[in-house]
């Protein structure tokens, strides 16, 4: 621990002189680049790994409890009794689907999850119907936890409800930047939190339990798993799956691991299955210790409070513990988005390579992670906390149905793989699988039914624009690929070509111009827009005078347009030469970046306006200012 200290807080020498300010800015917010021989440094080990890539998964249990109990609260205070049966339910689930998982990260080693399973087992369409659910999952993950975060300080400070949403932007800021900086300095910095909420959660339950045995109910007395008949009949089981899938969402994020086993140390694969036992037993343990002790304890949902911010209040009788409780779940809570800033950018990074998404997200950055993927994950997240106000209750809905179709896709994808190769041990491999996209396969089904119209039908929608979107980039860059294709018989295209220097009067700029001009064609025309009638006489003048042996041309422009004639004269000498039109656009650069705003900025307007016009080829000849 030592040496990483002094690893990560040594001095590193001042910043050149000569770098830009903003390049400057960019330095001091992410840190110095990374070599690429540096990338296995980078990876971080199972204690680092479990406490950045699954802080999602854990934080989960700080919500979860409350969704499932809002369901049943909805009719009635006798419905929780439904509660811990329900829980049992999901904690058998997770324990099949992180099994599960286990067996993907040892055969699927450079990560990918969902996508990468079901592009080698299902084919192209159930792969980009993986990747669009990933998509969706990872943004929501970082808008549930960043709102759950602040929502549970708002509890604590009832004063700052009303300010959510600036709150919740500053975090997803904080984040982005965090993430931009690696993977292993974040990982570390950001898993302390984890475990800080892992050790304030258990002294929860300890306490809570402790109270329960104090009041001579033993801890057996509170775990009931069987739901009464005649219950059922009365609540119904329309409510008891809505409260299940409410509840479900304790499952979230324990696919991250299987999507960034790359970011494990060697043997990754190894590491990552470890990771995921731990995460199993700790989110069994915390999900079920949080349920039951709410249920007992009698404890509500409120507009106001958290129900996990009640039960600490409840079983812990300092003011300090609880403060500290509320601030290790609002800090897991805000940083559980750190494993969707880990697997995204590397989901983004595979859908790159393989041209369903702009290929600069498959690029590494300075500190060697998917920069782009970071930043446009932050984006994404930060334009859905102002649609829905942070508000975590309108966000839950969308959220669990990405989810377990990306689970369920997964799952499908390694039982077909053990059919078709029927490698040793197949048979109990298969059936692992088999159960598990059964399983998910039906809570996916319940939760489109029961989340429908609460917010789910905007997930069912977005999937296909999302695969569509690929599918659409995917012929862009094939239709990109033809066009640009060279074959090796087809010679050089021989052109014609003029050139023409756009002046707004005689400078030096313009002379550098005029001289690089002469060097591309003997071709050479200077343009001069007349928009002031004495000034284009005294232009005239003084050309004569100079008499550089080039033609001035004046365009006349009556409505004191610069581009307008310009592009008018473009079009007609095209027509006429059918061949290449070079603009040398004369440009002076002053030394401070703000003394750009004391200048027009047409040579600017001009590249964009000339920008798309076939057979037109633009370049600038930078004069540089002293001063």
């Amino acid at each position: 621990m030592k040496q990483f200290f002094i690893r990560w807080i040594r001095w590193e020498p001042p910043l050149p002189s000569r770098e830009r300010p903003l390049s400057r800015m960019k330095r001091i917010l992410v840190g110095h680049p990374f070599q690429s021989i540096h990338e296995l440094r980078e990876r971080v080990s199972v204690l680092v790994g479990l406490g950045a890539f699954a802080s999602d998964a854990i934080s989960s249990v700080a919500y979860a409890t409350e969704e499932m109990m809002l369901v049943l609260f909805s009719i009635g205070a006798a419905a929780l009794t439904f509660g811990a049966p329900i829980a049992v339910v999901i904690t058998v689930l997770l324990i099949v689907v992180l099994t599960s998982y286990y067996q993907t990260v040892h055969t699927y080693p450079a990560g990918g999850g969902a996508y990468n399973v079901a592009r080698e087992n299902l084919g192209l369409y159930p792969a980009l119907i993986a990747a669009a659910s990933l998509v969706v999952d990872y943004v929501l993950t970082v808008a549930v936890s960043v709102a759950a975060g602040v929502a549970a300080i708002a509890s604590a400070f009832p004063v700052l409800h009303e300010h959510r949403v600036v709150l919740a932007l500053v975090f997803v800021l904080l984040l982005t930047l965090g993430n931009l900086r690696g993977i292993r300095e974040a990982g570390f910095y950001f898993s302390l939190p984890t475990y800080f909420f892992i050790l304030s959660l258990l002294w929860v339950i300890g306490n809570g339990i402790a109270g329960l045995v104090i009041q001579g109910r033993s801890p057996a007395d509170f775990i009931s798993p069987v739901i009464p008949s005649e219950a059922v009949s009365v609540v119904g089981w329309w409510v008891i799956l809505r409260a299940f899938s409410s509840g479900s969402v304790a499952m979230t994020g324990v696919e991250a691991i299987a999507n960034t086993v790359p970011a494990f140390r060697e043997p990754s694969s190894r590491h990552a299955g470890n990771a995921l036992i731990v995460l199993g037993a700790v989110l069994a343990v915390l999900f079920l210790g949080v349920t039951f002790l709410t249920l007992n304890y009698g404890i509500h949902p409120t507009p106001d409070e958290t129900v996990l911010s009640q039960l600490s209040r409840t079983v812990l009788h300092s003011p300090l513990q609880y403060h500290l409780v509320q601030a290790a779940t609002a800090m897991i809570l805000l940083l559980a988005a750190n494993s969707s800033f880990t697997g995204f950018p590397r989901l983004a990074s595979l859908l790159g390579q393989d041209r369903f998404l702009p290929q600069q997200l498959a690029h590494l950055g300075d500190r060697l992670v998917f920069s782009n993927g970071i930043i446009l994950l932050g984006g994404m997240a930060a334009v859905l906390l102002v649609i829905f106000s942070a508000d975590t209750h309108a966000l839950i809905p969308l959220y669990a149905v990405g989810v377990f179709l990306a689970f369920t896709l997964s799952q499908a994808g390694m039982l077909v793989r053990w059919f078709r190769r029927r490698e040793s041990g197949w048979r109990w491999r298969a059936v692992i699988n088999g159960v598990g996209a059964l399983l998910t396969g039906t809570v996916l089904i319940v939760i489109a039914l029961t989340k429908f119209i609460h917010g789910a039908w905007m997930v069912m929608v977005i999937i296909p624009a999302l695969v569509s979107m690929f599918l659409r980039i995917r012929f862009h860059y094939k239709l990109v690929g033809r066009q640009l294709a060279v074959h090796p018989t087809e010679p050089p295209r021989a052109v014609s070509h003029t050139v023409l220097v756009p002046i707004s009067g005689i400078t030096r700029p313009v002379l550098t111009a005029l001289e690089f001009a002469r060097s591309l064609s003997p071709t050479v025309r200077a343009v001069y827009i007349n928009i002031d009638a004495a000034a284009a006489e005294q232009i005239q003048t003084a050309w004569k005078k100079w008499n550089p042996g080039i033609d001035l041309v004046i365009l006349e422009s009556p409505y004191r347009s610069i581009i307008g004639p310009l592009l008018d004269y473009i079009d007609q000498e095209q027509k006429e030469l059918r061949g290449l039109v070079i603009v040398v656009l004369p440009e002076f650069v002053p030394r401070r970046w703000w003394h750009h705003l004391l200048h027009n900025q047409t040579a600017l307007l001009l590249k964009g306006a000339l920008l798309f016009r076939r057979d037109v080829v633009v370049t600038s000849v930078p004069y540089h200012l002293n001063r």
